[in-house]
């Protein structure tokens, strides 16, 4: 670039990209940031793109308190970062169990522009892996107050954290909502629901979940049917009731799945 300027000839918002992608990929953090401001200055605007590139190589080198900064000089160049900027700052701020500092970003951004279900779900996953239950339902609440409706991802969030603290009686609550919701659970729901009850020896909810996972025609992850048979191989002796009424829910999701495929073949 300096080869450039000294023949006269301006480097552009291209050229600015290209190099800072290639300082990104050669671990130059710290020089990507300067040439972001550099391009700023210029009046370049970067892309959310590029600007999430630059926040991803500066927190894999530590320098979560960088990133950070480059939020704070977009805001004093007008150029308001965006959702995917936001998620991949609060993604990191997470990751270092900055999880206030990732809601203080999350309600000054709130406060001009929309988060988007992805934002929330970052938030979400972050308090949740972290133990804050009660502040992700919080946040939950103020997502359905927005009327940012959750996914299925958003309820599975909710449900591991649930199961992480030991409370998977509360994931069925919230696997009850999700169904009265309308929004259909996939097999993650049902696996980490059911790993997260095995754990927490709840094993009289067990047969009842994998009957709604056979009336719904969903398939369970071998990794789940995994922790089933250690479960109760260990404890064959207090619960072969429990195994007796799981074994048959999977025949039922045998039976139906074998049905779905006779079914396609006509």
């Amino acid at each position: 670039m300096d080869e450039m300027e000294e023949n006269g000839v301006e480097p552009n918002d291209v050229t600015y990209s290209v190099m800072i992608e290639a300082l990104c990929k050669e671990n130059k953090s710290g020089e990507a940031l300067n040439m972001i401001s550099d391009m700023l200055e210029k009046k370049y605007v970067p892309s959310s793109g590029l600007c999430c590139r630059v926040i991803d190589a500066l927190c894999r080198e530590g320098k979560v308190d960088k990133a950070c900064d480059l939020w704070t000089i977009l805001l004093i160049k007008n150029c308001t970062p965006d959702n995917a900027i936001l998620s991949t700052l609060i993604h990191w701020l997470c990751n270092e169990g900055k999880i206030w500092e990732a809601r203080k970003l999350f309600d000054e951004f709130d406060r001009g522009s929309i988060p988007s279900v992805l934002t929330y779900n970052t938030l979400i996953a972050g308090m949740c892996d972290k133990g804050e239950l009660c502040e992700a339902g919080r946040l939950w609440d103020c997502m359905v107050e927005r009327g940012c409706p959750p996914n299925s991802f958003t309820y599975n969030l909710l449900i591991k954290g649930f199961c992480k603290k030991g409370y998977a009686n509360e994931g069925i609550r919230v696997l009850e909502e999700m169904l009265d919701k309308g929004c259909p659970p996939n097999e993650s729901t049902y696996s980490i629901l059911i790993k997260g009850l095995c754990e927490s020896g709840c094993e009289a909810d067990i047969s009842n979940v994998l009957n709604v996972v056979a009336s719904r025609k969903v398939e369970i992850k071998s990794d789940s049917w995994k922790v089933l048979v250690d479960k109760f191989v260990a404890n064959r002796g207090s619960t072969g009731v429990t195994l007796e009424r799981i074994l048959s829910a999977e025949s039922s999701i045998e039976t139906a799945n074998s049905s779905i495929e006779t079914m396609s073949a006509t």
